[in-house]
């Protein structure tokens, strides 16, 4: 189990990853209780009102009472896989925002608002990318010749996605896909190659990620679709309805649309744990064709990202915001442009 505690806030994330841990309560505290190596139990207390959210791993256990708590102190309670896939929340029965949001973002998500939504994100996306590279250029003289080719590549693809124009985002579904995938795997070919040679990766793998690095990403992107996922949820905003991304069964379409912009914050993570070389053979474990993070690599993961996330501040629409509270803040906006933008839609009953 790792807490992740901003000191100046005074909340936490509790990220319970140790196989057979068991999350309770005791004189209405949540108390982790799990097993040491030399088999004694080993006991944890943090007050209900200091706890923003719990991770669960596969392995692990709560009791009614611990769901209870956190329903009352509305904490987030979010179930993930071993790769940290989110598999399922438990949140308060109470959406706390008018559904007029949701209405106004399935009329967005078939009109040119979702394309101009779309483009935005992707825009925003391969704009952090290019400034990644262009931050590593400043480290990396010897690889400026190389990194400044993938920086023309990466403007082109830019400008192509600028340039789309259709009455709806299905019209160019596809191309925008495409531009995508190019522009993140330029991306990628450039965080493997500047990296050192221990390290290196051919490109984006996940389930089962086939190297290290891949196996760190696919867990970071995991906590940040949860992130993501109860971002879109207090903002009032259908995690479902998704402008981009297929409305495949149970797909979470605008958590995959949404989340776009805020990749580079895992991606910045994951790559200096790696340039560091704080990352070892013994932070991961084989899997049938590929690897997977074990409990020492997730908290060191899990450490790093919750910093960055919680307690470094970035300077966003002019104020300084930590990132977790600048990824909310954004879909409020989301939100609020949203119905700042819509017909006459009511909640009444036509």
């Amino acid at each position: 189990m790792r807490a992740h505690q901003p000191e100046h806030l005074f909340v936490m994330h509790l990220h319970i990853n140790t196989y057979g841990s068991y999350v309770h309560v005791k004189e209405e505290m949540f108390e982790i209780r799990k097993r040491n190596a030399q088999g004694e139990v080993e006991k944890q207390q943090f007050a209900a009102s200091r706890v923003k959210g719990i991770v669960m791993t596969t392995g692990s256990a709560l009791s009614t009472d611990a769901i209870r708590l956190a329903m009352q102190h509305n904490v987030d309670l979010l179930f993930v896989e071993h790769d940290g896939s989110p598999v399922g929340r438990v949140w308060h029965s109470k959406l706390g925002s008018t559904t007029k949001i949701r209405k106004t973002q399935l009329v967005a998500s078939m009109g040119p608002e979702g394309l101009r939504w779309v483009k935005t994100w992707l825009l925003t996306k391969m704009g952090n990318q290019a400034n990644f590279i262009k931050d590593l250029k400043k480290h990396r003289p010897q690889h400026a010749d190389y990194l400044e080719d993938k920086l023309r590549r990466l403007a082109a693809l830019s400008l192509s996605v600028q340039s789309l124009d259709a009455e709806r985002v299905s019209q160019v579904a596809d191309t925008l896909r495409g531009l995508e995938g190019t522009a993140g795997r330029l991306y990628f070919e450039t965080l493997s190659y500047v990296l050192p040679a221990d390290y290196r990766f051919a490109g984006r793998s996940s389930r089962p990620a086939r190297d290290a690095f891949n196996a760190f990403l696919n867990y970071a992107y995991g906590i940040l679709y949860g992130r993501v996922e109860k971002a879109l949820l207090v903002a009032g905003l259908d995690p479902y309805v998704g402008f981009l991304h297929r409305d495949d069964y149970n797909q979470l379409s605008m958590v995959f649309d949404f989340i776009e912009p805020y990749r580079a914050w895992a991606d910045e993570t994951v790559f200096r744990l790696f340039s560091a070389k704080k990352v070892n053979k013994a932070h991961t474990e084989p899997l049938a064709q590929g690897v997977t993070l074990n409990a020492e690599g997730k908290a060191l993961l899990v450490e790093a990202f919750g910093r960055f996330l919680d307690q470094d501040s970035i300077r966003h629409r002019g104020r300084n915001l930590l990132r977790g509270v600048a990824l909310q803040a954004d879909a409020h906006q989301f939100a609020n442009a949203l119905l700042s933008q819509a017909p006459a839609i009511t909640d009444q009953p036509c």
